[in-house]
């Protein structure tokens, strides 16, 4: 199976360049660990599940969950941010994390079969939601679960550069709509973390992050 590449977008920005420094910012480390916080409490982790963190960057929230399952797999675009997950899982001498690289636009298609498909702060970069969310439900085992954390709508304001960005976050309804429509059901929605930030040259702003979880 091949997808072209206007099916799906998931343009790179520039997060090579940033893959280094991006752990460094506080906020981001905060918004990883209220995240993994929500989806602990949300989902039950055992020591017999197996997970795909996609869009995993750096790796800030497949390492909080690390502990609590058998195995993360996490994929992403950024060789970048790649090569950064990988130290960590050398630093911390893991055996159940591994990072692959994946490029939807040129053909790559999600392969494996996981009890867990966690993303975060990722989708708002992908151009068309739909066929991601059938590649989503065609790796998940009987009753897995889907799990993603991204922005309410923000009029566009929260990242400084909307280049690769193809959503001013999301209608957590619409996107409901969208999983029952991709066959998830048991979909439900919660809050899930905060980030104040400075919008342009004005004032901060706060801007909110939901979870939206569907069952295969």
């Amino acid at each position: 199976m091949k997808l072209g590449g206007d099916e799906i977008n998931t343009k790179k920005h520039n997060f090579d360049q940033e893959a280094a420094s991006w752990d460094q910012v506080p906020r981001r480390v905060k918004v990883a660990q209220d995240i993994a916080h929500s989806m602990i409490q949300e989902i039950t982790l055992t020591p017999d599940i197996d997970i795909m963190d996609f869009g995993c960057g750096t790796g800030l929230l497949t390492f909080s969950l690390q502990p609590l399952v058998r195995s993360i797999t996490g994929v992403d675009i950024s060789q970048g941010m790649l090569d950064v997950f990988k130290t960590k899982i050398k630093e911390q001498n893991l055996n159940n994390v591994k990072a692959e690289f994946i490029d939807l636009d040129n053909g790559d298609v999600l392969t494996g079969s996981y009890n867990l498909i966690v993303s975060s702060m990722t989708l708002h970069h992908i151009k068309n939601i739909a066929p991601l969310l059938e590649q989503f439900y065609s790796i998940l085992l009987p009753s897995g679960q889907l799990a993603i954390a991204d922005l309410d709508l923000d009029d566009g304001q929260f990242h400084s550069d909307n280049e690769g960005v193809f959503h001013f976050g999301f209608d957590r309804e619409e996107l409901h709509r969208m999983f029952i429509g991709a066959g998830f059901r048991d979909v439900r929605h919660r809050a899930t973390a905060q980030v104040e930030k400075a919008v342009g040259y004005g004032p901060t702003r706060l801007f909110t992050l939901f979870l939206i979880i569907g069952r295969k």
